[in-house]
This record gives structure tokens, C-alpha cells and sequence, in this order.
């Protein structure tokens, strides 16, 4: 028997995205709604001759205003179909985890078909982060299910920022299952030990989706001179030091990341006296330092938190590009990235582009970057992949 939800009717010509699979319907393509669903319920999705065409969230306060769950019509949305989601999520992970690594991307959002549902694993913890309402009226359900597949000792909520304001959801942080964080989460990385700092740290408290490519350029530092700009708590300066680095530069704004920096550089063997951690501001330092590196990276935040932004993200990612490949010797490597989801792949490949030009020099694409693949992207759904990368090598007087 199928089960009845609320309709919602798009307009002429407006279900060629949910066609084609792509999980979001703005409110502008939307005519008609059937019923009174409340934000967060779930209704159907009806072409404007009235064909099914999946079952998802709908929530009128926001852009987004349908998020897609399944292409099914019949499909109803209980507490099997958040376990048998959540299952296939895990079965993944428990497929492409390296070895000795115990801190990774449980649950991925859209790429794992749970639009709003974000769910870190660090060691016996998990750290959750709700962005939609339609996550947030299945919450409990969720976070039971978590606990019964996964047996972490902690799930700690972070359902926080711009996100849930455009869905009309107040911040919510605290415990939300077993027993308290310990005073030091520490995890496991290919065999490299971090500190992370849960409670109050950037995203969930670390860098997940570098892990791949902090092995990758940590790969490249033998014998090399290396300056980490953004550096957070040194996840690729480790990363450049273990892969034999004769000296590891980090800068970084915040003297609390850098102290864990500092601790993460011990539990690895190194130390600060060895490998400099510098409190400065990443544009100021790149301009005021003379010294030049065989290696940079430039693993900014986020410049564009809105497409507003774009204009001025687009000029502060030129500006420090251009500056570290000024500090850049001659056939040094770049490895920089962006994780703006407003500032799309081919407008950061222009931006680099031009920032290698206006520093009088060329470059060779030696690979492109992305997030691992415990954060999978849907392939109908490409502003799913956030983060973008490329590692170069610069060629000067060419």
C-alpha cells in the first residue's frame, strides 16, 4: 500500500533536475502545494501533469525549498529507512578506510542521500551537524540508530551556523548520547597522531576531507623547505615533517590552534624548536617574510560563505596565491585549495591561472585535489564537492 504524502506541483518545464536526479528544487519552481506541510515534513514531487517523481523534505522558509530522499513515490520515510541509510553509510567506510586510521567522514549529507546530516567519527566518538529541518524532526530516530550500528562511547551535537538559519533552526551544541568528551580526543591518521578539539575547533574540529591529500603532499617534502599558510593544528605540516621535511613553517591566526599544533607536532615525534609555528596573518606574513620554500600550501577557510562574496572571495584567494607563489622557488610546488562551495572549480582554476600569470610565471598541473572518499558526492548533485585543489609546480623565468 503506498503511503500518502502532501504534494507539492512544479511548474511547466521545472522537474528536468529531479530527472535527472539532482536533489534540490528551489521554491521558484514550485506552483502549487497540496496540503499544509509543516518545515521538515515529507511530500511528493509531481510534475505539472501531475507525474510522481520522488519523495523529499520540503520546507517553505528556505531556497531549498524540496530536498530529494528517493526517486520512489511509494517510498515511505520511518525509522527502517533512516537504519538502512545509515547502514549503507557505514558499509562504505568500513570498505575505504586505510589502515591505522581511526577519524573520518561517517556520513556525508547529500553524497550519502541524508540532505542536512553531517557525521564525523573521531576515534570511539561521533560528532553530528544538522542543517535541515527535515534531519531535524528525524533527529532521535537518528542519533538511536547511530548508537545501536556504531556503539560510540560519545555523540556530540554541533548543529550550528548559516545553514540552519536559512531553515528557520536555532544553534544547538551539547551531548547528545553516551557519556561525556573526554579532556582529549585523540585520533589516528595513517599512523600520525592529532589532537582535536571537538568542542570548539573549525567544522567539526578537524580537517577530514584533507586526509588524502595531506598524504599526498606530505609525500613530496623530503629535503624540502616548507611553509604551511592556514595551517589550523598542522595536520599537513605533520604530514611534510614525518615525510622528511628539513623544515616545516606554520602560519596560522589562532594562538589556540597553534598550541594544539604545537602538541600535535610531540605526539609525532617533532617539535616546535624544529618546525617554526608562527601566530601572524597569513597575508601579512607571505609580504613581510623574505625567505623562499621548496613547498607551500594554501589551505584558506572558506572566503565566499555566499554567492554575494564571490567578487571579493575571487580577489583575497588571487592575492595570497600570488603572494606565496612569490615566495615559491624556482620549480617549487603550490598545492592550494578552496573549500567556498559558491566559487566553483573552473572560476578557482581562472583565479590561480591569473595569479601565476601576474607573478610572472607558468605552471604544470601536476594533480588535481578533491576531497576523499569518505566524503562521496553525488554525481547528479556537483555542489556537493566543495572543496577544490590543485597541486602545481611553478616554473619561474618561462
Amino acid at each position: 500500500m503506498n503511503f500518502q504524502y502532501p504534494n507539492i506541483i512544479l511548474k511547466p518545464g521545472r522537474e528536468a533536475s529531479l530527472l535527472r536526479r539532482h536533489p534540490w528544487v528551489f521554491s521558484g519552481a514550485i506552483a502549487t502545494v497540496e496540503g499544509s506541510p509543516n518545515p521538515g515534513d515529507c511530500v511528493t514531487a509531481k510534475s505539472s501533469k501531475g507525474k510522481p517523481l520522488g519523495v523529499g523534505f520540503y520546507n517553505a522558509k528556505s531556497d531549498i525549498a524540496f530536498r530529494l530522499l528517493t526517486t520512489d513515490p511509494s517510498a515511505e520515510i520511518d525509522a527502517e529507512f533512516w537504519r538502512k541509510r545509515i547502514a549503507h553509510a557505514i558499509a562504505l567506510r568500513e570498505r575505504i578506510i586505510p589502515p591505522q586510521t581511526d577519524a573520518y567522514r561517517l556520513i556525508n549529507a547529500e553524497g550519502d542521500g541524508m540532505p542536512g546530516l553531517v557525521v564525523d567519527r573521531y576515534g570511539s566518538c561521533l560528532v553530528i551537524s544538522i542543517a535541515t529541518a527535515g534531519i531535524e524532526k528525524w533527529r532521535t530516530t537518528i542519533i538511536e540508530s547511530l548508537m545501536d550500528a556504531v556503539k560510540p562511547s560519545t555523540i556530540y551535537e554541533r548543529s550550528e551556523g548559516r545553514a540552519r538559519q536559512l531553515e528557520g533552526l536555532e544553534d544547538r551544541t551539547g551531548l547528545a548520547a553516551g557519556s561525556d568528551l573526554p579532556e582529549k580526543v585523540l585520533i589516528n591518521e595513517h599512523g600520525l597522531h592529532f589532537e582535536v578539539d571537538i568542542l570548539a575547533g573549525q567544522k567539526t574540529g578537524f580537517f577530514l576531507d584533507q586526509r588524502c591529500n595531506r598524504q599526498i603532499v606530505g609525500s613530496l617534502a623530503r629535503d624540502a623547505s616548507v611553509l604551511n599558510c592556514f595551517s589550523y593544528t598542522g595536520g599537513f605540516s605533520i604530514y611534510c615533517a614525518h615525510g622528511g621535511a628539513k623544515r616545516v613553517v606554520s602560519v596560522e591566526t589562532s594562538a589556540s590552534a597553534n598550541a594544539i599544533a604545537a602538541r600535535n607536532l610531540e605526539h609525532n615525534g617533532f617539535s616546535a624548536e624544529q618546525h617554526q609555528i608562527v601566530t601572524d596573518d597569513v597575508f601579512a606574513y607571505l609580504r613581510k617574510t623574505s625567505e623562499e620554500f621548496d613547498l607551500i600550501i594554501v589551505d584558506p577557510p572558506a572566503f565566499a560563505k555566499s554567492r554575494k562574496d564571490v567578487e571579493r572571495a575571487a580577489r583575497a584567494y588571487k592575492d595570497v596565491n600570488l603572494q606565496a607563489i612569490k615566495r615559491l622557488k624556482p620549480g617549487g610546488l603550490l598545492a592550494t585549495f578552496s573549500c567556498s562551495n559558491h566559487l566553483d572549480e573552473s572560476l578557482f582554476h581562472k583565479i590561480v591561472l591569473a595569479a601565476v600569470r601576474d607573478a610572472g610565471a607558468g605552471a604544470q598541473v601536476l594533480m588535481h585535489l578533491a576531497a576523499g572518499a569518505d566524503h562521496p558526492v553525488n554525481l547528479a548533485h556537483p555542489e556537493g564537492r566543495y572543496l577544490k585543489g590543485l597541486l602545481l609546480r611553478v616554473l619561474k623565468g618561462n
